[in-house]
């Protein structure tokens, strides 16, 4: 392997500007959250606890598992935007002593976390669903039915906080739960309407908490997946390595790519390394500055790092069954 030349995108570089977006080689796009939910956080969080405290009281009191069930997975959602939150703070921490690439990792972490918490809370709202529709109990309809009509609107309100940075996975967790809050009590409040229209129907209660476990468990699933997919260091959804070899190898004077690893730093930066034959030699720092600039322009990847070689030497890390 022959002297080689390598650069990384770097703050001020107008391959690393994390705060624009990115358009599309093959439709790819990978914009970033805006710097700061914290407000949106704090909010959701206050919003949250105190609708746990009330729903889990008037659950309590009028016997329904519906609302006791909902309540515990809001419990949990209050968690996880405190998860969420704290790993946004984390993640805008600059690299700093054994940290080189910065602390952005926690984003994954607490997106991996709140997805185990959403698998955990389901078991046991489930388990109690069933007890509760083989000996249905009585529930009062009316305060069950005013009681969900505000987790709608609060649940309602704290997604739309969110609603800008779907495109952050850490962010995008907290929307969907709030969403998937606010469906769960809008189906809670049909369900008391027709316990009050017809003076029964009480097993519309634990069915209705089955219900909550279903959509709770189609919106854990993906989050964990994706998240965990993250963890692993597998490259974002959206990045198809193939089409990133390809691109680099299409780069003039490139004869060949290895050692091409793509994975995500946090839940919003992508990072790539990759060597790279070029014989014909060149100016390297406008090659390297060009596609560097290019791979964050097509595919979003801010964080290149990469090697050009002549290829006189063989370079040991050329075999794709090697890292």
């Amino acid at each position: 392997m022959s002297a080689s030349n390598a650069r990384q995108t770097t703050p001020g570089d107008p391959a690393h500007d994390d705060g624009h977006g990115h358009g599309g080689h093959g439709g790819h796009g990978h914009h970033h959250a805006p710097a700061d939910f914290g407000r949106a956080f704090a909010i959701g969080i206050v919003l949250n606890a105190g609708f746990v405290a009330v729903e889990a009281g008037v659950g309590l009191a009028t016997g329904s598992l519906a609302l006791l069930a909902d309540a515990g997975h809001n419990a949990a959602d209050v968690l996880s935007l405190i998860l969420a939150w704290a790993a946004t703070v984390l993640a805008r921490r600059g690299p700093k002593g054994r940290h080189t690439y910065g602390m952005g990792k926690a984003t994954i972490m607490a997106s991996v976390t709140n997805g185990v918490l959403l698998v955990a809370a389901v078991g046991a709202i489930g388990w109690e669903a069933v007890q509760r529709l083989l000996s249905p109990g009585a529930v009062a309809a009316g305060p069950v039915m005013i009681t969900a009509a505000i987790g709608v609107v609060i649940n309602t309100a704290t997604a739309l906080l969110f609603m800008r940075g779907q495109h952050d996975l850490n962010v995008r967790g907290a929307f969907l739960h709030m969403m998937a809050d606010a469906g769960v009590s809008a189906a809670v409040v049909i369900a008391a309407g027709l316990m009050l229209l017809t003076g029964g129907l009480q097993w519309l209660d634990p069915v209705l908490s089955l219900g909550i476990v279903a959509v709770i468990l189609i919106g854990a699933w993906g989050l964990l997946k994706e998240s965990a997919a993250m963890a692993m260091d597998a490259a974002p959804p959206g990045i198809d390595p193939a089409e990133v070899r390809a691109f680099l190898a299409s780069r003039q004077g490139v004869a060949e790519v290895h050692d091409l690893h793509i994975w995500s730093l946090s839940t919003t930066r992508v990072a790539l390394t990759a060597h790279l034959v070029r014989p014909a030699g060149g100016d390297p720092d406008a090659f390297l500055s060009e596609t560097g600039q290019a791979l964050a322009g097509t595919f979003g990847i801010h964080h290149a790092t990469l090697q050009v070689e002549t290829g006189t030497l063989d370079c040991h890390l050329a075999p794709d069954e090697v890292v």
